[in-house]
């Protein structure tokens, strides 16, 4: 006879609703720049002014999507911050 046992579906507790992932709620989006330093940047006032989290940061609480239009050799990322 083998060790293995087999692991069956049935045999598993359900998960408990603590267990379960949370919803996250998203605000609206927002334009962030990306310079080839790193340094982000965000449209206020008419003016772009530096963002004061890094997109790397940004991704560690926010939803980010990177935008396939670059300008200017700066790439564009779509954020999105949780309510």
């Amino acid at each position: 006879m083998s060790t293995y046992q087999s692991d069956t579906r049935s045999l598993r507790r359900p998960p408990e609703l603590a267990d379960l992932p949370r919803q996250v709620t998203y605000g609206k989006a927002f334009i962030v720049f990306e310079d080839a330093e790193k340094k982000t940047f965000v449209f206020q006032a008419g003016e772009w002014v530096e963002y004061s989290a890094s997109i790397a940061e940004c991704r560690q609480t926010c939803l980010v999507k990177e935008l396939p239009q670059s300008i200017n050799g700066r790439v564009r990322y779509e954020v999105r911050a949780p309510l």
